[in-house]
């Protein structure tokens, strides 16, 4: 095959960021999606309605017309059922996201306490408002690489079990036990999967020294997780869905003493997943991975027009932007053998 045509697809979680960074970042998203899930962990977080709607306004000035900013509401141990209730009914943001305080980047904020928004998630639930969720614990006694099989055990099973209609959206898999836990749930529970735990393995932080590019959160995992999640990328189930994590920093806060966790993969993000599908024999099954299950779980329509992937090599560029303003992307010097036509 030398290309393929599929519906024009969404992405279901990104960092746009705001400011020289947003206007620098959102048409590379908007280039190839429809829509996005936008992320809420900026400075201060979006907790209100109105802090969302702005937002809004910037993101589409940035980004163009065309493109439709889905909103999320940041949770805190002070959630207001009243607020997060009305800003999904007046459309102000479509789910609500959960990151563990301290979890990654941006959620000191966060919740601390799985409990302390159970009044907050049987809103959701009456709603149907869905809960996106960063599973990592933060205790610092688990090792980083376990941080995420341990809050499947931990918080997110027994989440399951106390809100069994709560739609929940397990964010950035990066584990075989995420994989078979989403794969084996009810059809309430999805789970997004980004390029780069699709095409790294923790092998990839080392290669020829400490490799800040590659670093994310969560962090890429041993070889035998990577199989397991790509196996679930392409299985066709429609518990799976594109959501790349793009997630830019400028270069300088990387390669630094203490670097940022996230990766911005935006601008070649259709061609990496391609390339994954592609290895797998699995192309016939993109479509449904990127345009099509994330729809279905959202209960949103499918986008109308198509995009053109062709067989073709494609380089990428060591930087994007200029000065101290500049981002490394997501596979900066190689080069993927799709191209969006």
């Amino acid at each position: 095959m030398q290309s393929i045509t599929i519906r024009r697809p969404d992405d279901w979680h990104v960092h746009l960021r705001d400011g020289d960074m947003l206007k620098l970042v959102a048409p590379y998203t908007a280039r190839q999606f429809a829509r996005a899930i936008v992320m809420p962990n900026l400075i201060p977080p979006v907790t209100t309605v109105a802090q969302a709607a702005s937002y809004r306004d910037r993101i589409v000035a940035a980004a163009g017309d065309s493109f439709t900013p889905l909103m999320t509401c940041y949770l805190t141990d002070l959630a207001d059922p009243d607020e997060i209730g009305r800003g999904h009914v007046e459309g102000a943001w479509v789910a609500a996201k959960l990151y563990p305080a301290g979890a990654t980047t941006n959620s000191d904020s966060g919740v601390t306490d799985i409990r302390n928004i159970h009044p907050a998630l049987e809103r959701m639930q009456a709603i149907g408002m869905p809960l996106l969720v960063h599973g990592e614990v933060t205790s610092p006694d688990i090792d980083v690489f376990d941080r995420e099989a341990v809050f499947i055990d931990r918080v997110l099973d027994p989440l399951v079990r106390d809100f069994p209609a709560l739609k929940i959206v397990f964010e950035h898999i990066t584990t075989r036990q995420a994989a078979q836990f989403v794969a084996e749930a009810s059809s309430a529970v999805g789970a997004t999967i980004t390029p780069q735990h699709l095409m790294l393995n923790r092998n990839a932080l080392f290669q020829g020294g400490l490799r800040p590019h590659a670093y994310c959160l969560p962090v890429v995992k041993r070889e035998e997780h990577r199989l397991a999640v790509r196996a679930a990328a392409v299985s066709g189930s429609s518990k799976f869905f594109l959501g790349t994590d793009s997630a830019p920093h400028v270069r300088g806060a990387k390669e630094s003493s203490c670097g940022c966790a996230g990766l911005f993969n935006a601008p070649y993000a259709l061609e990496a997943y391609a390339q994954v599908f592609d290895e797998e024999g699995a192309l016939d099954r993109l479509e449904g991975f990127a345009s099509l299950n994330g729809p279905a779980f959202y209960g949103l329509p499918l986008n109308p027009g198509t995009v053109t992937l062709e067989r073709a090599d494609v380089d990428v560029p060591d930087r994007i932007g200029e000065g101290e303003g500049s981002v490394v992307p997501y596979g900066a010097g190689g080069r993927f053998g799709w191209r969006m036509a």
